[in-house]
C-alpha cells in the first residue's frame, strides 16, 4: 500500500458483489448497515434546491437524517474566547429541513426495520438518466409471510420544489393487517419515529459535536390535516434568521383492499396513517406529492398557498407527467454534458455518477450558491466557498452556461456585504467571505479563512471565463464589471508598491489555497490571480470606454470610476511581485516558503493524518507542507503566465510535499502530472479523486457529497486528459489520453456552439452538436469546426512521457548554501 500522500495505486476500489457495474446506474444489491452513512449520501436526491439524502424509508434506522433546502439557515452570534476587531460574528447554518421520506410499514403490526430485517432480495439503484432513486426488497416477516415493497423517490428538476414519493407493498403469501404511516418530522428540534429526542437526527450523529442551540431553530407557525384529501401541512419560521418554511404533503392510496385512514397534525409532526386489511398478491400502492417552499421572510401563510399551488398542478397534470419531465430534463443535460470512455465500464460508471452529483448540486440552486456538500448533507454547515467559482463553475459554464450565471448572479447579490466586510478590514472595494451563506463572514478561524483574499480572483476569474466562454456581455456590463472594480480596488489597496531597482507591487498578510502555510506574505497563487483580476478589471473598463455608449456612463456613475484609478490597477498588474528562487529554480509557494524545513510524509505515521486533526497548526505552518495544490493550481489556471519548464520544475517540487488532506488537490495534481508528462501519476491521481465518495477515501463522505471534487473530476477529464484550456477567450486542446484508454469523448459549449471533442490516440475529431461554428487551435494548429462538417487533426503522440514521479525535495541545497531537510515533529530521526 502507497503511502497516504501518494497516489494510490490504480484498481477498481468498489465491492463489485455489492456494487455491480452499470454505466448508467449506481446500483446496490445487498443493505449493509455498517457504512449506512456513506450509501445515505451516495443515494441521495436532489436539484440544487432542495435534497433529500438516501435514508430508509421506514425512518429511524439511518445514520444521519437529512432534508436540505439550498441557503434556508438559522444564524447565531459566534462568541470567541478571546475577542478582536474584525473577528466573524455571524454564524450560519443550514437546517435540517421537516422530513417528509417518512413512510413506516407494519405487517401483523410488526415494523420492517432494515437493519434486522430477513430479506430475501434487496435492490437499490438510481438511474442517472430518470433521476429517480428505486429500491426492492423481499422481507420475510418474524411470522415467515414474505412481502414485497417497492419504493421510489424523485427531487424534480423541471418543478424546482417538488418531490415524488412511492411506497408498494405486496403480500405474496398470506393476508394480513398492514399499516403504511406516512409522516412528516421536525427532526431539528422534536423527536424521531418512537418520540425519543436524542436519535431525532440519526443514529450516526452525536449532538454533542454538532452546532446545536439552547433553543428551538424552527418555530411552529402552522400545522393542518385533511383526511378526505389526504393533505398534511407544516410550517415553520426559524427564531433568529427569520427565514420562513412550508411543506406540504398530498396521498393518494391505490389498492382493491380494505382501507380506513385517519390523520394527525401537531407543531413538529403531521402524518396520514392507513391500515389495510391486505390479500395476497393485490398490491397496496401510496404515492406521496411533497412541495416545500422558503422564503427569507414572506410569511408562512404565503408559503403555504405556494406549496398548495405546486400540489394542485400536479393534480391536474398527473404524477406521470412529472417522471416524463424529469427524463426529459435529463436527455437534455446528458446531451451536453456527457463524458464517454468507451471501453472502460467501471470508469464510466463512476464518472457518470460525478457528474450526476454536479447536477444535483446546482441545477435549480436560483438565487443561492451552491453549498460545499450540495443539499446531500450538513457537512460544512451548507457554506459556499470559491469551491464553486475554481471547481464547479468550468463544468456548468462549458455545458449549462445558464446555470453558470444564476451562480455569478449570486455573488453579485452579496456585493453589498462584501463591502461591507472590506471596511471592517479597514479595505478599500469589496472583500467577499470566505464561507457564507448570507453573505457575512461565518469563519471563525481568520488565519485559515478572512486571510483567503484570493477569494475575490477565484470570483473574478470564473466570471471572466463565463464571459468570454458564453459572449454574454449583457451580464458583464450590468453586474459582472461591478464585481471586476470593486475587487480589483481592494487589491490596489491591501497591496503596496516598494522600490527594489525597479518598483514592485507586493501583498502581504494573506493565505493562499495551501491551508497548512497561513498569513504569509506574497503569496504565489495570490498574487498570480491578483494580476490576472486587476489586469481583467482594467481592460474591461477600457473595452466598455472605447464603445462610448451609455453602459460606460452609467457605470462611472454607479461606481464612481476614475481614469486614475483604472491605470493603477494595470500598473499594479504589470509590477506584481511573483516570487522566482534562481538557484532552486521554482516558484517559492510565498516569500519565506523556501527558507523553512520539509515536513517528512513518509516517516508519518498513518495515525497522525490528516495532520490538521493531529497537529497544532503552529507546529504545520513551520514546515514545508502542503495540505492541497497551491502554486499547481495557478500553473493551471495562469498557464499562459508560465513557461513549460517552469511548470514541470514546480509540480516536482511541490507534487511530492503535497499531503493530499484536501479532496480538492487530486484533481489539479492530475491535471498538472498529464500536462508536464507524469501521465502514470495524472492516472493514479485522476483514479484517486473518481472514487472520493463512491469508496470514502477521506472516511467522511457521510457528511455529504464533496462538490468541489465531483466538480473537479470534470476538469481532470476535459482538461488533464482532454487538454482543454481557455486563456483569454483562445480556446486551443493539448490532449493527454491515458494509456489505459482507447478514447475520450467530451463537450464544451464556446460562444453558443457545443463541440464534441473526441480523442483518441492519434487524433483530435471535432464535431459540431448544436450551433453553427467554433473556432479554436490542437496543438497550435487553427481549427474552425462548422455544422456539418467535422474536422480531424492527427496527432503525433500524447504529449511529454516522464517515466517514475519526481524526486523528493530534501536533499536539495539552496541558494545559500544550506541543505533542505526533513523531519518529523515528535518524532526523533
Amino acid at each position: 500500500m502507497s503511502p497516504s500522500h501518494e497516489a494510490p495505486p490504480v484498481a477498481d476500489p468498489l465491492d463489485r458483489t455489492r456494487f455491480p457495474v452499470d454505466e448508467w446506474r449506481l446500483v446496490e444489491s445487498r443493505f449493509e448497515a455498517a457504512d449506512q452513512g456513506v450509501t445515505e449520501t451516495l443515494f441521495a436526491v436532489g436539484n440544487g434546491y432542495l435534497g433529500l439524502r438516501g435514508n430508509v424509508e421506514e425512518g429511524r434506522d439511518s445514520h444521519a437524517h437529512g432534508t436540505f433546502v439550498n441557503g434556508f439557515h438559522e444564524t447565531w452570534p459566534i462568541h470567541h474566547a478571546e475577542e478582536a476587531f474584525g473577528f466573524a460574528r455571524v454564524g450560519q447554518t443550514i437546517v435540517n429541513a421537516p422530513d417528509a421520506k417518512v413512510i413506516r410499514l407494519y405487517v401483523d403490526d410488526e415494523p420492517l426495520l432494515l437493519p434486522i430485517a430477513d430479506l430475501l432480495e434487496y435492490e437499490r439503484a438510481i438511474d442517472f438518466r430518470e433521476g429517480v432513486l428505486r429500491r426492492e426488497l423481499v422481507w420475510r416477516t418474524p411470522a415467515g409471510k414474505r412481502v414485497r415493497v417497492r419504493s421510489s423517490r424523485m427531487v424534480s428538476f423541471a418543478q424546482r420544489h417538488l418531490a415524488v414519493l412511492t411506497f408498494e407493498v405486496t403480500l405474496l403469501d398470506d393476508a394480513a393487517p398492514v399499516a403504511i404511516s406516512s409522516q412528516i418530522l421536525n427532526r431539528q428540534d422534536g423527536e424521531d419515529e418512537y418520540h425519543v429526542r436524542s436519535k431525532a437526527m440519526g443514529e450516526g450523529v452525536d449532538p454533542r459535536k454538532s452546532e446545536t442551540l439552547d433553543r428551538r431553530v424552527l418555530e411552529p407557525r402552522h400545522h393542518a390535516g385533511d383526511v378526505e384529501a389526504g393533505r398534511v401541512e407544516l410550517g415553520y419560521r426559524t427564531h433568529d434568521s427569520g427565514m420562513t418554511l412550508a411543506v406540504v404533503a398530498d396521498h393518494h392510496l391505490d389498492t382493491a383492499n380494505d382501507v380506513t385512514a385517519r390523520v394527525a397534525a401537531e407543531d413538529d409532526l403531521a402524518k396520514m396513517t392507513y391500515r389495510v386489511h391486505a390479500q395476497p398478491g393485490e398490491p397496496i400502492r401510496l404515492t406521496k406529492v411533497v412541495a416545500y417552499h422558503t422564503s427569507r421572510g414572506v410569511p408562512v401563510r404565503e408559503l403555504l398557498d405556494r406549496c398548495r399551488r405546486t400540489l394542485d398542478r400536479v393534480q391536474e397534470e398527473g404524477v406521470e407527467r412529472q417522471y416524463a419531465d424529469q427524463r426529459d430534463w435529463l436527455a437534455g443535460f446528458w446531451e451536453r454534458s456527457d463524458v464517454e470512455i468507451p471501453g472502460q465500464s467501471a470508469v464510466q460508471q463512476a464518472v457518470r455518477w460525478n457528474l450526476f452529483q454536479i447536477l444535483q448540486a446546482s441545477a435549480r440552486a436560483e438565487g443561492w450558491g451552491f453549498p460545499a456538500k450540495g443539499v446531500t448533507g450538513s457537512g460544512y454547515s451548507g457554506h459556499y466557498f470559491w469551491d464553486t467559482e475554481i471547481y464547479v463553475l468550468p463544468f456548468l459554464t462549458y455545458t449549462s452556461p445558464q446555470s453558470a450565471r444564476s451562480a455569478l448572479r449570486f455573488r453579485h447579490q452579496l456585493l453589498d456585504h462584501a463591502r461591507r466586510r472590506a471596511r471592517e478590514l479597514a479595505q478599500d472595494g469589496a472583500l467577499y467571505a470566505w464561507r457564507t451563506i448570507n453573505g457575512e463572514e461565518a469563519s471563525a478561524y481568520y488565519a485559515a479563512g478572512t486571510a483567503q483574499y484570493h477569494i475575490n480572483a477565484d470570483i473574478s476569474y470564473a466570471l471572466s471565463q463565463y464571459a468570454r466562454a458564453t459572449g454574454d456581455v449583457d451580464f458583464l456590463i450590468r453586474e459582472g464589471i461591478d464585481i471586476l472594480v470593486e475587487t480589483a480596488r481592494m487589491w490596489v489597496d491591501i497591496g503596496f508598491w516598494r522600490s527594489e531597482g525597479d518598483s514592485t507591487f507586493h501583498i502581504h498578510g494573506v493565505t493562499g489555497p495551501d491551508e497548512y502555510t497561513t498569513v504569509v506574505n506574497d503569496n504565489l497563487f495570490t498574487n498570480v490571480m491578483a494580476r490576472f483580476n486587476l489586469a481583467r478589471a482594467a481592460s474591461v473598463v477600457r473595452e466598455l470606454a472605447e464603445s462610448d455608449g451609455p453602459e460606460y456612463a452609467q457605470v462611472v456613475r454607479r461606481l464612481g470610476l476614475t481614469d486614475d484609478e483604472v491605470a493603477q490597477w494595470e500598473r499594479a498588474a504589470r509590477d506584481i511581485a511573483i516570487p522566482f528562487d534562481e538557484h532552486l529554480g521554482v516558484h517559492p509557494q510565498d516569500a519565506h516558503f523556501l527558507e523553512r524545513e520539509v515536513w517528512d510524509l513518509d516517516r508519518t505515521p498513518l495515525d497522525k493524518r490528516p495532520l490538521l486533526l493531529n497537529y497544532h497548526p503552529l507546529v504545520i505552518y513551520r514546515f514545508q507542507v502542503l495540505k492541497q495544490a497551491d502554486v499547481v493550481l495557478a500553473l493551471f489556471l495562469q498557464g499562459d503566465q508560465f513557461t513549460a519548464e517552469q511548470k514541470r520544475a514546480d509540480f516536482e517540487y511541490y507534487d511530492p510535499i503535497t499531503t493530499g488532506d484536501s479532496t480538492l488537490s487530486a484533481v489539479v495534481q492530475s491535471i498538472m502530472a498529464a500536462e508536464v508528462g507524469y501521465a502514470d501519476l495524472a492516472y493514479r491521481y485522476f483514479c484517486s479523486a473518481l472514487y472520493v465518495d463512491l469508496a470514502d477515501r477521506h472516511q467522511n463522505t457521510a457528511d455529504g457529497v464533496h462538490v468541489a471534487s465531483v466538480g473537479g473530476v470534470w476538469s481532470a477529464l476535459a482538461c488533464g486528459f482532454g487538454g482543454f484550456r481557455d486563456h483569454g477567450g483562445a480556446f486551443s486542446i493539448d490532449p493527454r489520453l491515458p494509456a489505459e484508454w482507447d478514447e475520450l469523448a467530451y463537450r464544451v459549449t464556446l460562444e453558443g456552439t457545443r463541440v464534441r471533442v473526441v480523442v483518441r490516440v492519434d487524433e483530435v475529431e471535432l464535431t459540431v452538436e448544436d450551433g453553427d461554428e467554433a473556432r479554436l487551435s490542437v496543438r497550435g494548429e487553427a481549427v474552425v469546426v462548422r455544422a456539418g462538417a467535422p474536422v480531424a487533426v492527427a496527432l503525433d503522440g500524447q504529449g511529454p512521457r516522464l517515466a517514475g514521479g519526481p524526486a523528493p525535495v530534501p536533499g536539495r541545497r539552496r541558494a545559500d548554501g544550506s541543505v533542505i531537510t526533513a523531519t518529523v515533529p515528535g518524532i526523533n530521526p
